[in-house]
Order: structure tokens, then C-alpha cells, then sequence
């Protein structure tokens, strides 16, 4: 079994050691931190037991296409396995439900063998053919996926996406996807990938069972996966329940038979929770548990602290929106906003301030390679406010309140108005879902806070997704022929070549200021008395085959 005859996995393993070897760094630096659990290990699942984990609703139905956001990634890695998983500890890609997947010498050819056996939640095999139809399902125009991006050529590549991505295509097949076999497939790329096998482990590029093509949107109400748990329901708001799947064909099974993602609207409420063990699991927590390290106090014993090298965070303009149509303007704003004051009101202190759009700890990262545009001056600030003839009226920035982000808002807008005169405001959206729907509906008339979690271990994902024009997660419309240039062509070309040319992508960033950078995060997770110390992944994401039950 081996990813293929050539050494890119040995490119993209790099990436993600160079990841583990500075977060390994950090980490042992801080005696308040806990150690994350190890993997799971093979075997049946603890006769029943339920382990509560803290989410916030989703924003779609839970369809791997249409998923590129946390609150539902969570559930969706819960409910499927792809082709490659990546090493909890350090995002290293392994073969999951492949058996082999060899690439021509030239990157463009790709032959992927899966493993035969494996059967989706409703007892059905899990062929080829499931994935091609997925692939060509997501990259249909008229289907409008979120993740339809990753099939495009600043994605994967998929020869013949042209023809079937249009919103008004009639083609429904990708002339890149053949089906050899039932347990064999092709895929040709219209330029060479040399991150191919890094990239179709993303939840993107999952299997879908013949049911889903036959009834979409009954598919949504009990979506069926081929992961280590399966779907029970879903109330809105409130939970979402799965459990174990017992025929589950991994190295990796569930530990505990029920998990409850509890959907909140507070992130202060879940920490009360998970401080009198009435919630098992969480991944943040909120800035007045963070002020004094009250939350280590609360939580002795049973809390982790550690860099991530998978974690922006930032404020986007609405491109589409003339008044932001001012790179001066834009420019202003990040030099007024005191990041460190900010990190200090909002996180005590427990925050990097960004300065760039890469996290350190990737592969091609290079400090400070913002500038003085993401260093705060007020002096700088004013001129550049000047230079872009001033702003007229309220300056807002929204954001979904159930994610513990009032604080911050609230800080950055103050460090906004002292500085500029603006009159800055926070815009609170209730939850997730219908904050996330104004954002990609390109419905937004100020600024929005945007946030980042690496779906794979590349620099390519901090940058290609988030910038490139068209891109499926450009949420603020960016749009330059240099920058798409650059990504298309680092794509093509080993590593050591790529990181160049994305630095250079990364530089155009930097006299654009489509996005303003504000911090690289950390783990900061913690659980109840009632379950073992789980594992939390190289995203900060809490592994759930790790959850088991004391």
C-alpha cells in the first residue's frame, strides 16, 4: 500500500512536520499544558455511553459539498472517511479508504485504487463511482455547491470543469473522471497538481451513496456517510445525535456509541457546562474565563493549551460594496487596530498577532511579510485615512455571537474609533448559520469577521481558497489576475518552487488588503470528569473516534 511510485507524499509530509516540529516547541514551553490523547486505537465500540461535544448549528444540511464551515465539518468528518485522512497530531496525509493512489511523472495523470469492503451507513458498498459522482455532483454548476472551488483548476484541477461549472451548464460530467473498475478510477487534471494527494482527503472529495443521487433532498434529513459514526438526528438549534457505526471498515472506530453535538448560542454558556460537567467537550473558551487564567483554575486536570499552526483569524471587506473600494481606506483600518491590545482585552493575552495571512508553522511561511500594514500607528493610520479621502458614516463589523467573539469586536472597533474618529460598531448576528448565509450570499454592507481552519497541510489552503478569484471561500469578492496567476502556477511545480511563488501571492496581499489579518490562534480546549482525555487534531478540532467514558 503506498500513496504512489513517486515522492510527493514526501513534499506534503515535510509541510506537516515542519508544523509539528514548532508546535512541539511551543507546547513544551508552557507547564499549564496538558498532553492531547493519542489516536484511537482499532476495536468495537464501549457498549453504550454518550460523550456531549459543544458545536454551533450549521449552516447548510450536512452534504460534504456544501460544508465549508465548522459547525457543520465537525459533524461531517464524524459521518465520512475519504481517500486520505490526515495524522491527528500533525496533519500528515495517510491512505484511509484508499488502497494505493499513483500519479504519472508529470502530476497530471492519477489512478486511485479503493479498498473493497467498505459499505456507506445504509449497508451499500462504497464503490468508484461513488466518488466520481460526488466529484461531478459537487463541480455541477446548477448544484451550487460551497465547495465547488475545489474541483476548479485553483483546486484539484479536474480536466473538463469548464464545461459543467457554469450556472447554467447542461454538461453533468467532468471529462477528467473515468471509472475503470468498481474499486478504480482515473482522474486527468488540466494542468499538473503536485498537492493532489494532500488535497483529496478534504471533506470535499468524500463518497456519496447512490441514495443521495436519487433523492437529494431527502438525503438531507438523514444524510448517510461511510465514517467511523452515522447520522441519528438533527434539531435545529439545539443538537445534532450520532453513534458508532459497527461495520465501519477503519483502522480508526468510534471508542463511546453515542455522541451529542450540543449547539449553542453562547460560548460562555457551553463553559459553565463543561465546568460542572454538564458538556463533555469544548474547543474554545471564552475571554472572561481566559482573563487570569480562571479557566485553568476551573478546569485543573482536565484542559489543554498549545499552538496551532492551522488557525487565522481576520476581518474581511465586502468588495462588492464601492465604499470599500479604496485600498487606502482599507489600509487604515488594519493600521488602527492595536492587535496586541486587543489580544490582551479579548484573550489575555493568549493570542499572535497576525503578520500575514500564513500562519508561522507552514511550510513557505514569512514573517512579517504584511508590513507596516499590519502594525498598528495611528499617525500611519490618519495619512492613509486622509490619502483615501476619509469615510463617511458608521463603520460596522458583524459577527455571529454564539462564538465568543463580542470582546474583540467590541476592542478592535474601540482601538478603530480612538484612532480615526470612525464611529465603529459591532453588528451581532444570533447564530452561525444565518451569519455565515449573509456572508456568502454577498449580502453584507460593512465589515465581517472571517476566520480560517486549514482543511489540509499546505500553504496552498491559507491562500488558494481564501484569495483566488471566484474561490469558495473568498467571502469578500477579492479579485486580482496576478494573484490567480501565481496560485496556478505553484501549484504545478515541487515545494521548494511552489513556496516561492506563493510568497509572492502572499505580497500581493499585502498592497491589496482585501483581508485584514488579526491573529494566529491556539488550542484551548477542555472536558468533563466523565470521559478520558481525548485527542484534539492538528486543526484544534476534538478527534471523535478518540472520545471514550471513564
Amino acid at each position: 500500500m503506498s500513496f504512489s511510485r513517486r515522492k510527493v507524499m514526501a513534499a506534503a509530509a515535510a509541510v506537516a512536520s515542519a508544523a509539528l516540529v514548532l508546535t512541539a516547541c511551543g507546547s513544551g514551553s508552557s507547564s499549564s499544558e496538558s498532553t492531547s490523547g493519542a489516536p484511537a486505537a482499532s476495536g468495537a465500540p464501549a457498549a453504550g455511553g454518550t460523550v456531549t461535544v459543544y458545536n454551533v448549528e450549521p449552516q447548510n444540511p450536512l452534504i460534504p459539498t456544501n460544508t465549508n464551515e465548522t459547525g457543520g465539518g465537525n459533524v461531517v468528518n464524524g459521518l465520512w472517511t475519504g481517500l486520505v485522512d490526515y495524522k491527528v497530531e500533525d496533519g500528515a496525509p495517510v491512505l484511509a479508504m484508499a488502497e494505493s493512489i499513483e500519479g504519472s511523472a508529470d502530476y497530471k495523470t492519477w489512478t486511485i485504487k479503493i479498498k473493497p469492503g467498505w459499505t456507506f451507513h445504509d449497508g451499500t458498498e462504497v464503490k468508484a463511482k461513488n466518488y466520481v459522482d460526488a466529484w461531478n455532483y459537487g463541480a455541477f454548476g446548477p448544484n451550487a455547491q460551497l465547495n465547488q472551488y475545489f474541483f476548479s483548476p485553483d483546486g484539484l484541477g479536474i480536466a473538463g470543469y469548464d464545461a459543467v461549472s457554469a450556472e447554467d451548464a447542461t454538461v453533468k460530467e467532468m471529462s477528467g473522471l473515468k471509472v475503470v473498475d468498481d474499486y478504480t478510477f482515473t482522474v486527468e487534471l488540466s494542468a499538473p497538481n503536485a498537492l493532489f494527494e494532500t488535497i483529496v482527503g478534504y471533506s470535499a472529495f468524500f463518497p456519496m451513496p447512490d441514495s443521495f443521487f436519487a433523492d437529494p433532498k431527502g438525503f438531507e434529513a438523514k444524510p448517510i456517510g461511510n465514517g467511523p459514526f452515522q447520522f441519528v438526528s438533527r434539531t435545529p438549534s439545539v443538537s445534532i445525535e450520532v453513534k458508532a457505526f459497527p461495520e465501519y471498515k477503519g483502522e480508526r472506530k468510534a471508542q463511546v456509541e453515542n455522541v451529542q453535538f450540543k449547539l449553542y448560542q453562547s460560548v460562555d454558556a457551553a463553559y459553565a457546562d463543561v465546568v460542572a460537567n454538564n458538556l463533555d467537550i469544548i474547543d474554545t473558551i471564552p475571554a472572561a474565563a481566559l482573563a487570569g487564567n480562571v479557566w485553568q483554575t476551573d478546569l485543573a486536570g482536565r484542559f489543554i493549551e498549545k499552538p496551532l499552526s492551522s488557525v487565522f483569524q481576520s476581518i474581511s471587506f465586502p468588495l462588492y460594496d464601492k465604499k470599500f473600494d479604496n485600498v487606502d481606506l482599507r489600509k487604515a483600518i488594519s493600521e488602527a487596530i492595536d492587535r496586541t491590545s486587543v489580544i490582551d482585552v479579548a484573550f489575555a493575552g493568549t493570542r499572535v498577532p497576525a503578520d500575514g495571512w500564513v500562519p508561522p508553522g507552514n511550510d513557505g511561511y514569512v514573517a512579517g511579510i504584511c508590513g507596516e500594514a499590519c502594525i498598528y500607528d495611528a499617525a500611519k493610520a490618519k495619512a492613509s485615512l486622509e490619502k483615501a479621502g476619509g469615510y463617511e458614516g458608521p463603520l460596522t463589523l458583524a459577527y455571529n455571537a454564539d462564538g465568543g467573539h463580542k470582546e474583540w469586536v467590541d476592542a478592535a472597533c474601540v482601538s478603530i474609533k480612538n484612532t480615526l474618529g470612525i464611529d465603529c460598531q459591532g453588528k451581532p448576528y444570533p447564530e452561525f448559520g444565518p451569519f455565515r448565509e449573509a456572508v456568502t450570499t454577498k449580502s453584507m454592507t460593512g465589515m465581517f469577521r472571517t476566520g480560517w481552519q486549514a482543511d489540509y497541510p499546505s500553504i496552498q489552503n491559507f491562500l488558494a481558497p481564501l484569495y483566488a478569484t471566484g474561490a469558495s471561500a473568498n467571502d469578500g469578492d477579492y479579485s486580482n489576475p496576478k494573484f490567480d496567476a501565481l496560485i496556478q502556477e505553484a501549484v504545478q511545480v515541487p515545494a521548494a518552487e511552489a513556496n516561492v511563488k506563493y510568497q509572492d501571492a502572499e505580497k500581493i496581499l499585502a498592497e491589496d488588503m482585501p483581508v485584514i489579518p488579526l491573529w494566529f490562534g491556539k488550542l484551548q480546549g477542555a472536558w468533563s470528569d466523565k470521559v478520558n482525555e481525548p485527542a484534539f487534531n492538528w486543526q484544534g478540532r476534538v478527534d471523535l473516534p478518540s472520545l471514550s467514558l471513564k
